[in-house]
């Protein structure tokens, strides 16, 4: 029978480690704040914001949504940014995507100061995920990892078939599977034979944002999928990118929703634990 590996149960696990860190802080007069910033146009964005502002009143995090119309120009989000960039009192900054286009995406991510960068978007970060050097790496490549993870399955010497090469999941992934120690076969819209690749396969991350990208035809009895993709199906439905009756084909497959999307949450706010830790490292070596 086919292991879901719903993700719960560890983002429970994380959440319950997180309340006991912000209560310590608390008790040394450190309030963790997360401030995220919303240009008003999508409204998805605005439902993932609130979902972050109900999950930090359960951890104790302060959080403020600075919420901007949608003409804003790219000059006044940029000084905006500054300004928390300078405010001591907030430890994470986020900017919700997508941006209208009279903003620049990535002149934006830039502007972020790195240690505050909880959703591993500056180029600093950027480049510690490829190093391995100390900084805040992106939320759902971690997710992807820690979920294989505590289901007990380990990469090292495994035949790793990454499908999806983008700049968000699937380049920051394939270094740190580097780092554990994988051989990558990264796959993406130009590979000839996609099938052959994840027939080769101990374990499989599907990362490109394609409902039902992967049917069972493609996977094999031993496959361990975790699928990243978060998409709408033509029902209107949340789907991954791996189609579902495929769990049915393979020995453990994540589900979407409950699976690394769940996951990715509770390691954004665990990157907002660890600005604290790295601002706080940084007055200290500055007294």
């Amino acid at each position: 029978m086919t292991l879901l590996m719903k993700a719960k149960d560890a983002a429970e696990q994380m959440y319950e480690r997180m309340k006991t860190q912000v209560e310590q802080l608390q008790r040394e007069n450190i309030n963790p704040q997360m401030a995220v910033i919303l240009v008003e146009g999508d409204p998805a964005s605005l439902y993932y914001a609130q979902a972050k502002h109900k999950l930090a009143s359960k951890l104790g995090v302060q959080f403020t949504l600075h919420t901007l119309a949608a003409n804003t120009a790219e000059a006044a989000l940029l000084q905006f940014i500054h300004e928390l960039n300078m405010d001591t009192n907030v430890h994470g900054i986020m900017v919700e995507l997508p941006l209208p286009k009279q903003i620049s995406t990535a002149a934006v991510e830039a502007a972020i100061a790195p240690m505050k960068d909880i959703d591993g978007v500056t180029p600093a970060n950027k480049l510690a995920t490829m190093t391995g050097a100390p900084g805040l790496y992106p939320a759902t490549p971690q997710a992807c990892i820690m979920l294989l993870k505590h289901y007990g399955y380990s990469l090292y010497g495994k035949n790793v078939t990454l499908v999806g090469r983008g700049q968000t999941v699937g380049m920051p992934l394939f270094h740190m599977l580097q780092r554990e120690n994988a051989t990558v076969t990264v796959c993406h819209s130009h590979t000839a034979d996609l099938a052959s690749h994840l027939a080769q396969a101990d374990i499989a991350f599907v990362a490109v944002g394609k409902a039902r990208m992967i049917v069972p035809a493609f996977v094999h009895s031993k496959l361990v999928i975790i699928d990243a993709g978060i998409n709408e199906d033509s029902d209107g439905k949340m789907a991954g990118d791996v189609a579902k009756e495929t769990a049915d084909c393979v020995e453990a497959m994540s589900p979407v929703p409950g699976g690394v999307g769940t996951l990715t949450t509770a390691i954004l706010f665990n990157n907002l634990m660890q600005a604290v830790m790295l601002q706080l490292q940084e007055a200290e070596s500055n007294e």
